[in-house]
């Protein structure tokens, strides 16, 4: 089969790899129907996640139908179409039963990995590095699917692969991360990032009853889309002084929540941003804080951090001092898909939601490394890339509910 494979830092390239197998007995086969490339994947393409090896199938953002099925799967059977959340979990383990699906116990055969660095351990993820189980990823023509009754979500008759493939990510992250700061009627939520976990924070954001919300960034066409597919308020970080400007727009108290949707590639201004790139670069620190310094200052007293942006490892200057003093509340960590996912596809059925309008370019999945190459670039107004594989592409979609 092809799949989109790392070959080094910004080294990706579409290779033939042999089909996968059913190894356990409640595997499944998932021939891919559509795929996407996620910020997430950008971080991989950076050389920013340790344990990665050459050859390894990226992706975690893929829907397809079931062609093949172990003798212990009993929830779903060849033919159907499923969406695959990009957490793997067992659905036995303490932490699954208590819907901390991306915690499982369970699905990271390297697990000790993660202890070493961090002191536990999370569960696997379909394409994301060693660290996180090694699992080939989505990116390809064909995915061994484990634990497929715990982890599957049928596709309702109707509805197209293109609506439900952000249900596998980034809208459940954007809404796990407004459902982190638990908002109430009147609340203003200010979002750092409008890339898509950004875009749909705010419409999560909107959806949970939030008066305002506020996008943060400095791409004019991001900072557009906010606006218009989001009713938010925007800022140009590299134009205002976001803190102030925020306790402008909110009467000198500033938002009641903020999230953070950018992660370890954050960008600054001034001597700030100078600082965290050349440390970075030397390997003292792992992960640039910008954005995160900017909701620390920014929130409320009071306030909630959402944090769903990727942080890999240890960052510099981190202002707990402003967390303790401003009595906030922090929460973040992958999406627990699984949690979140039968309400999404409820409300996509329903057309409450339509993920895919955030969807700005789509390609072959033979076209995947200058797909890459384009969103690092953020070049030809670039939110969003579908990957659509040789097969996929010779196959009739259904009509839209």
């Amino acid at each position: 089969m092809r799949a989109v494979c790392w070959h080094g830092k910004q080294d990706v390239r579409v290779d033939t790899v042999p089909d996968p197998e059913i190894v356990q007995k409640g595997d499944v086969i998932v021939k891919v129907a559509l795929t996407c490339i996620c910020g997430s994947d950008l971080h991989l393409y950076n050389g920013y996640v340790p344990t990665m090896k050459k050859g390894d199938i990226l992706g975690h953002e893929f829907v397809g139908e079931i062609v093949a099925a172990g003798p212990a799967v009993t929830r779903f059977r060849v033919g159907d179409r499923v969406i695959v959340p990009f957490p793997i979990s067992c659905g036995a383990c303490w932490y699954c039963k208590h819907e901390l699906w991306s915690l499982c116990d369970n699905s990271n055969p390297n697990s000790w990995m993660m202890e070493h660095i961090y002191g536990d351990t999370g569960g696997g993820i379909f394409g994301y590095s060693h660290l996180y189980g090694g699992y080939a990823g989505g990116q390809a023509e064909y995915v061994r699917v484990p634990f497929a009754d715990v982890g599957l979500e049928k596709i309702p008759d109707g509805i197209p692969y293109e609506q439900v493939v952000l249900l596998t990510d980034i809208m459940p992250t954007g809404y796990q991360a407004a459902v982190y700061c638990n908002i109430n009627p009147g609340d203003t939520v200010a979002v750092w990032g409008c890339g898509p976990v950004g875009l749909l924070a705010m419409k999560s954001a909107k959806l949970l009853g939030a008066e305002r919300v506020i996008g943060i960034d400095r791409f004019p066409d991001r900072l557009q889309m906010a606006h218009s597919q989001c009713q938010a308020e925007v800022l140009n970080y590299e134009e205002v002084d976001v803190a102030e400007q925020l306790q402008n727009m909110t009467g000198g108290r500033g938002p009641d929540s903020c999230i953070d949707a950018v992660g370890l590639e954050a960008r600054g201004t001034g001597i700030e941003d100078v600082y965290d790139l050349v440390k970075q670069t030397l390997h003292l620190e792992t992960d640039r804080a910008s954005a995160l310094r900017q909701l620390v200052k920014a929130c409320r007293k009071g306030g909630t951090l959402s944090i769903t942006g990727v942080y890999s490892g240890f960052i510099d200057k981190f202002p707990m001092g402003a967390i303790f003093a401003k009595g906030l509340t922090l929460r973040g960590g992958q999406a627990h898909v699984h949690k979140y996912l039968p309400h999404l596809v409820k409300l996509v059925a329903e057309q409450q939601i339509d993920p895919s309008s955030i969807i700005t370019h789509r390609m072959s999945l033979e076209d995947a490394p200058e797909g890459y190459r384009t969103f690092v670039k953020k070049q030809d107004s670039c939110i969003k890339i579908a990957l659509k594989p040789e097969h996929a592409a010779q196959k009739s979609e259904p009509a839209s509910a």
